[in-house]
């Protein structure tokens, strides 16, 4: 897949039981949030399990991230469809590699942001 500076790549999410429940004894994350459910039946949603949506994208686009910067605004809980968007802020070819650039936002359902951040890195040609 070809990218240019100034495109806007999008994916979405729905986070479930079975995802967190997977996370948590991948990760060792197993705080009590992430175990039982609240009083609407939800579990909280692992940030770094959220964090995957932008992860994807560069990984679509085989990016080797040499940097991430990842800030969590509000809880994800299981159900909840996530938007991530990217939007390649630079991009310059060199002779063996591309270098690259992109902030990212990823929304909640209801229009919230629930995390922003970026990530740049490089991809080998």
């Amino acid at each position: 897949m070809v990218i240019t500076a100034g495109e806007t790549i999008t994916f979405e999410r729905n986070f479930s039981k079975k995802d967190v429940e997977l996370f948590s004894q991948i990760s060792g994350d197993e705080g009590i949030h992430h175990l039982e459910p609240d009083e609407q039946g939800r579990l909280v949603v692992q940030g770094l399990l959220t964090a995957t949506l932008p992860t994807k994208v560069g990984g679509d686009h085989n990016v080797l991230a040499r940097h991430m910067d990842f800030e969590f605004l509000r809880p994800v809980f299981t159900g909840d469809t996530i938007r991530c968007e990217v939007t390649i802020s630079h991009f310059e070819q060199q002779e063996k590699r591309a270098r690259i650039t992109a902030p990212f936002s990823c929304t909640n359902q209801h229009g919230k942001e629930v995390l922003k951040g970026s990530f740049s890195g490089v991809i080998l040609r």
